[in-house]
């Protein structure tokens, strides 16, 4: 592996694992709830007419939701990072 390479992997895990809570809260996860109003707003919305009236437990909405009230479990921090790490790689093997 270059240094190159596990410069973008680093920088993709890193960044992926940094960015993730900000962007919850930017599409309305929040740690008070869901922001009226909001992507997230809409989402459980969608969730909750095609589920009958409620938000499935382990839907994506519940889960992201648990993330933007408590955080990402170790987990959720691993498999983002990894994510991260992967979209990194691949990017430094297309330059």
């Amino acid at each position: 592996m270059s240094l190159l390479t596990g410069l973008a992997i680093a920088i993709g895990a890193g960044g992926a694992v940094v960015s993730a809570p900000i962007v919850l809260g930017a599409v309305g996860f929040t740690s008070v709830g869901i922001a009226a109003g909001s992507s997230a707003a809409s989402m459980m919305s969608a969730a909750a007419v095609a589920n009958g009236g409620g938000v499935a437990a382990g839907s994506l909405v519940a889960v992201l939701q648990s993330a933007g009230m408590a955080g990402l479990s170790g987990a959720a921090t691993a498999a983002v990072g990894t994510v991260g790490g992967a979209v990194g790689g691949l990017v430094a093997a297309l330059i």
